[in-house]
């Protein structure tokens, strides 16, 4: 099969330190090129990939110091359109001009939605410009959407199982790992941590637009013997420190779409202790790869009951569920289905409700 991937520029795919939708486009890239599938990589030109490059910008944007991002995509999406008939399928994962440039070619492009819904920014594009087919990453994530959206599949992430290899003693600290921000509740990691009696290792990155909080809020609750604040770590270090750790602590306070370290850390064998929020159900299984609360009570009972699961079925759970391989054959069979026309057939079914 032809397939083009079309990569958002802010990062490098995969990305040197943060991104988690350039890190998922490039193991997907990766396993269907190792399927035997003929892929093109639209991205930055600093990305690294055995498909076929198209540099699109000479270096990742967020990196090169560029804040406005759309000129770039609109290049970017011409050259695509430029070759479009070199493809079976164009597969893009940025969130919407080409909802509006594609119309035409819906019917052989799909569109992964790898952000949060529940805001109502998007919206108008997706009541308007309904003809592209949507993929979700997990089930929780599709809720806020318009009742005639055009879905075509729901696709967990997966990852090489070898970029976290299994650790099967761990360690004796909780990590909480991804951005400080209000919606990560990095506060409940510290409250959960000390209450415990278990030492927290943070590992972090703090992004301008929540330095405030970070300084205002986090800062404060630093000063801490059982909390160390790590900063952001770069693709080498993060498998080290989740495998090594006893547990990963998911606190959100948000319907988080999917959780990409969660299963990180399942594949380290590392369980992960989580709020009921957005995606978490879906992924973890609460009592064999972790633990689901519902308050930071719960959670500190969680934490001292950990070392209760084994770390060798956390390891089996990720290799079930959540390998590239997996998500490479699904993502293979939603555009078999995009090909044969079913997409079509269901959307005029719907219509017809």
């Amino acid at each position: 099969m032809r397939i083009a991937q079309v990569a958002p520029l802010a990062e490098a795919v995969p990305p040197k330190l943060y991104g988690g939708t350039e890190r998922v486009v490039s193991w997907l890239t990766e396993e269907l090129v190792r399927q035997g599938h003929d892929v093109t990589l639209f991205a930055s030109g600093d990305s690294e990939t055995t498909a076929k490059l198209v540099p699109c910008v000479p270096q990742g944007l967020r990196l090169a110091g560029i804040r406005d991002h759309i000129a770039s995509h609109l290049v970017m999406l011409n050259e695509v359109r430029s070759r479009a008939d070199q493809f079976d399928v164009i597969h893009f994962h940025v969130d919407l001009l080409q909802h509006v440039l594609f119309q035409d070619l819906a019917h052989k492009c799909l569109t992964t939605l790898h952000g949060r819904l529940d805001l109502p920014d998007f919206m108008p594009v997706f009541r308007i410009f309904n003809e592209m087919p949507l993929v979700s990453i997990s089930d929780s994530q599709r809720a806020p959407m318009p009742p005639h959206a055009n879905w075509l599949a729901t696709v967990h992430h997966g990852l090489p199982s070898s970029i976290c290899p299994f650790e099967d003693k761990g360690g004796d600290y909780l990590a909480f790992l991804g951005r400080i921000s209000p919606e990560k509740r990095p506060d409940r990691a510290i409250a959960i941590a000390t209450r415990a009696g278990i030492p927290l290792k943070i590992a972090a990155k703090v992004d301008s637009a929540d330095r405030a909080y970070f300084e205002e809020v986090i800062e404060p609750l630093l000063d801490h013997p059982l909390v160390e604040f790590i900063g952001e770590i770069d693709e080498s270090a993060k498998c080290d420190f989740l495998g090594k750790a006893l547990a990963l602590l998911f606190p959100i306070d948000w319907p988080e779409p999917f959780g990409l370290v969660m299963i990180e850390a399942m594949s380290a064998g590392t369980p992960v202790i989580a709020f009921r929020n957005g995606s978490v159900p879906e992924v973890i299984t609460d009592g064999v790869s972790g633990f689901i609360v519902e308050s930071v009570d719960e959670a500190v009972e969680a934490a001292r009951r950990i070392r209760s699961l084994s770390r060798a079925e956390v390891r089996q759970t990720f290799e079930r569920r959540f390998t590239a391989a997996r998500m490479a054959e699904d993502y293979v069979r939603a555009y078999e289905e995009l090909i044969a026309g079913g997409i079509g057939e269901r959307m005029r079914l719907v219509a017809a409700e």
